[in-house]
């Protein structure tokens, strides 16, 4: 029984879900190539595509599509996010409130971008660990907001939720400006998911919450 405690404490769920997330990259990817829509491969099964979550039911894909990439940058840059901000906030909350807040924010990430999709085409689907990921740094930015992070191709250290803020609004502008399928409604329902999550445990561990306010002035 020792033991077996002692081997969960060491197992990274990040890790885990990197690794998922690795070998769905490697299953799917390769018909992904080798057709010219989503509706012509196994990507129709495992993408979020509303259209079909809400007449065909297919209502797995609101977590498989957590797992599923549409390129190798797309999973590098998920993945890098993942383990830096996926690590630190596990070890924070423990690894059962990781688990609860990373599917929770993931399927939050899902239902927003199908109740958004009702505003414009339903059958463009979506895929991708980011609405997740987001919800991580939702998390982070209520229990440590002044946590010192860096973002892609931006050299100067800033407080996590300034980092949050700006990755979301960059990310809208660039879909905007150069018509990308980028899932910016996804996105904020993550995120919204992490930040209630944050609030509830900022509220429950008073105490513990303190000093981290004090650690990361």
């Amino acid at each position: 029984m020792i033991a077996r405690r002692r081997l969960r404490k060491k197992v990274s769920v990040t890790l885990i879900l990197i690794f998922l997330n690795l070998i769905f990259f490697l299953v799917t990817y390769p018909s992904f190539l080798k057709a010219k829509s989503c509706e012509e491969t196994l990507c129709k099964y495992v993408a979020l595509t509303p259209y079909y979550v809400l007449h065909s039911y297919r209502l797995w894909t609101i977590i498989t599509s957590m797992f599923v990439h549409a390129g190798f940058l797309h999973l590098f840059v998920n993945m890098i996010s993942l383990f830096f901000l996926g690590s630190f906030l596990e070890r924070l909350i423990g690894k059962k409130r990781f688990i609860f807040i990373y599917f929770a924010s993931g399927i939050l990430a899902s239902l927003f971008f199908i109740a958004f999709s009702l505003l414009s085409d339903s059958k463009v689907p979506a895929v991708g660990a980011s609405g997740a990921i987001f919800g991580l740094g939702g998390v982070l930015a209520i229990l440590t907001p002044r946590l010192p992070v860096y973002i892609m191709f931006i050299p100067v250290p800033m407080p996590l939720w300034l980092g949050i803020v700006i990755m979301l609004v960059l990310l809208w502008i660039v879909s905007a400006l150069h018509n990308l399928p980028i899932g910016n409604t996804a996105h904020l329902g993550g995120l919204i998911a992490g930040l209630l999550y944050g609030l509830y445990l900022r509220k429950k561990y008073k105490r513990k919450v303190a000093i981290l306010d004090r650690y990361f002035r």
